[in-house]
């Protein structure tokens, strides 16, 4: 998993032959429903980007291929409404989990992975989204190695009690916040997207039909 901060469109590429990989991928994109017009932006982007025959999926640390697939994955404690976020070490922000899709992996399978590892506990989906991706963006990371990324947000359900250890090599810290404590978070120490999934979780949370 990598910080990202502005959005970064990948460059348009010439369409290749459909592959059952991609063909889940553009279904898994067609099943997310914009929160704003960025997203939707994204999501044409994504959609693009994977109908175009590009590499999907990184081969090398940090950069190879520039464009490569993530999934992020949001934990909730609804009754609570709290989310966590990690203290990532190398990005220095307040994240979500996730991680790198490995070639060929279904992104829920990198979250049910990656959750394990990262958190030492199995991944539940949250009822309104399912295994199904929440929320979807298109983002450059900072720092060294500078790459963008294609990330899935997933939303899990775990009771703030549940987690009593992560994976203290890439965490500082883990921290439960209130929704409103994560909108109140300066936008400059978090994931830059953070605020706007937060505020699409709220109305999906209120509303499930809309999600």
């Amino acid at each position: 998993m990598t910080a990202v901060t502005a959005a970064a469109s990948p460059r348009p590429v010439m369409p290749g032959p459909a592959r059952p990989d991609r063909v889940h991928l553009a279904t898994l994109l067609e099943g997310i429903a914009p929160w704003d017009e960025l997203e939707r932006t994204h999501l044409a982007t994504a959609a693009q980007w994977i109908a175009g025959g590009a590499p999907l999926y990184r081969t090398r640390k940090p950069d190879v291929p520039a464009i490569h697939l993530v999934s992020y994955f949001v934990v909730l404690d609804e009754p609570l409404g709290r989310l966590l976020l990690v203290a990532h070490r190398e990005a220095g922000l307040w994240l979500p989990s996730g991680g790198h899709v490995e070639p060929m992996e279904d992104p829920w399978h990198t979250v049910v992975r990656e959750c394990r590892e990262e958190l030492r506990i199995p991944a539940v989906p949250w009822a309104v989204s399912g295994q199904r991706p929440f929320f979807l963006t298109v983002t450059q990371t900072r720092g060294s190695g500078q790459h963008t990324d294609v990330s899935l947000w997933y939303v899990l359900s775990a009771g703030v009690g549940e987690i009593s250890s992560f994976d203290a090599e890439e965490f500082d810290a883990i921290r439960w916040l209130s929704i409103q404590e994560v909108l109140a978070q300066p936008a400059e120490t978090l994931d830059p997207h953070m605020h706007r999934f937060t505020r699409k979780l709220i109305l999906a949370a209120s509303h499930p039909g809309t999600s």
